[in-house]
């Protein structure tokens, strides 16, 4: 039997997230093979200010450190054991088999489905399937939108990875799933794969498979949704909207590269509508609608990603652009508005236009300009020039007031502007207070 040359590692550290009421946070072992890890918890519990993240272990005095620490000593002493022991057995080794061996279980478990306890229970990738050909269905009578089924996709390959990654299983049943799936999904997300995710990201992706599950639960394979109780809203991160003068820049700046100058004419057109990406891409000449007595062109459309009605009046700029390229080769075969790239390709380009025109955060470092900063660049124009929130809101195609809210930010220039009526009826010129009657 050939074995590969292997190198383990054990690395111990503190998941501060998971902190308790008590403040204490669970101390984990992150068993590394030739690159690859899984993690296990060591059972141990310490406040933060008692780790040591450069010794890797708990400091102080009391018998309660001591413990901890001879913990993790023999915990090493184990994994190491066992790697060892493994490698006279098997040709390669992988953290998994050592984690399984540790927790008393064998080094390769077959990977089977749990039995199901209801009848004709279907399993969690089987369900997911069976949503995803639906709404192909849906995209395909133009119901909804294609960029949400590539999203779909994706969730479902990052499903289908995670279960094999935490049960070892090529799928699971839904009265298979534990309490904790929602957070187990969400710590895969961001601590185990290659790429992890940002913890907003992450939690969406919770959100969307909650959506599954929940058919589950329709569908009578388990009582409630285990994943219910997990917060999927990672708190609003502030959108800085771009300055007119930034647009302003991007709108003159001369490129010489036709495939730049075109995503600059796209990301343009939604600064001037609020469309989002998806929304742009999808437009075509018949969204052009007359509307009133005289005859005012407006988009008008169906929000792919809310299904919601999104309607706005053609601007002079926007107009523009949709005479520029009437005769463009891509929107004549694709009867479109404009000539749109992937959206991989969209924010990529956009990010060299940022770098070109020199658009810069409030740290002075070049901003990474994606397709949104063009609908908040709208939302803002429009509520800081006095339309009201209600028709913003229902040219953005938002479903709910309170989301078009997220949009609004209160500029100096207005509080100046404010703040300066207030100043003149209180005060004269010489600055002291006015009498009043």
């Amino acid at each position: 039997m050939m074995n590969f040359k292997q190198n383990l590692t054990v690395l111990f550290w503190l998941y501060r997230q998971k902190a308790k009421t008590d403040g204490k946070a669970p101390i984990y072992a992150r068993i590394t093979i030739n690159g690859k890890y899984t993690e296990i918890s060591t059972g141990k519990k310490v406040n933060p200010e008692s780790w040591d993240s450069d010794a890797k272990q708990v400091v102080g005095g009391g018998m309660e450190v001591k413990l901890a620490n001879q913990k993790l000593a023999q915990l090493q002493t184990d994994v190491e054991r066992i790697f060892n022991g493994l490698q006279t057995q098997f040709p390669q080794v992988t953290p998994a088999m050592v984690k399984n061996v540790y927790q008393g279980k064998p080094a390769i478990e077959e990977p089977k489905l749990v039995k199901p306890t209801a009848k004709n229970e279907q399993s969690v990738l089987e369900v997911c399937d069976e949503f995803i050909v639906k709404f192909q269905k849906r995209v395909e009578v133009g119901n909804a939108s294609f960029q949400t089924l590539k999203h779909w996709r994706s969730t479902r390959k990052k499903v289908a990875a995670f279960i094999k990654y935490h049960f070892d299983r090529d799928d699971i049943y839904f009265s298979s799933l534990p309490d904790t799936v929602a957070e187990d999904f969400y710590d895969y997300l961001t601590l185990h794969v290659s790429k992890p995710l940002a913890e907003v990201t992450a939690r969406k992706e919770v959100k969307w498979v909650r959506q599954i599950v929940k058919i589950g639960v329709k569908k009578k394979f388990i009582a409630s949704n285990p994943m219910d109780g997990f917060k999927c809203s990672g708190g609003d991160v502030e959108v800085i909207p771009l300055e007119f003068w930034q647009v302003e820049k991007i709108q003159q700046k001369h490129f010489s590269v036709e495939r730049i100058a075109e995503v600059r004419d796209a990301f343009i057109f939604q600064c001037f509508t609020g469309f989002a990406y998806q929304d742009i891409y999808d437009l075509s000449p018949e969204n052009i609608v007359l509307v009133g007595r005289k005859k005012e062109r407006w988009l008008v459309k169906h929000r792919g990603k809310t299904e919601v009605g999104e309607m706005v009046p053609i601007l002079p700029i926007v107009e523009e652009l949709i005479s520029k390229y009437k005769n463009h080769p891509y929107c004549i075969a694709n009867n479109k508005l404009i000539p749109v790239n992937s959206n991989y390709r969209y924010n990529v380009y956009l990010k060299e236009i940022a770098d070109l025109c020199e658009i810069r955060d409030i740290t002075g470092a070049i901003r990474r300009l994606d397709t949104h900063d063009a609908r908040h660049f709208f939302a803002d124009l429009m509520l800081n020039n006095g339309v009201p929130l209600e028709d913003v809101s229902k040219m953005l195609g938002h479903k709910s007031i309170r989301t078009t809210m997220r949009y609004c930010r209160v500029r100096k220039s207005r509080i100046s502007e404010n703040v300066a009526k207030v100043r003149q009826k209180l005060f004269s010129k010489s600055g002291s207070l006015r009498e009043f009657a």
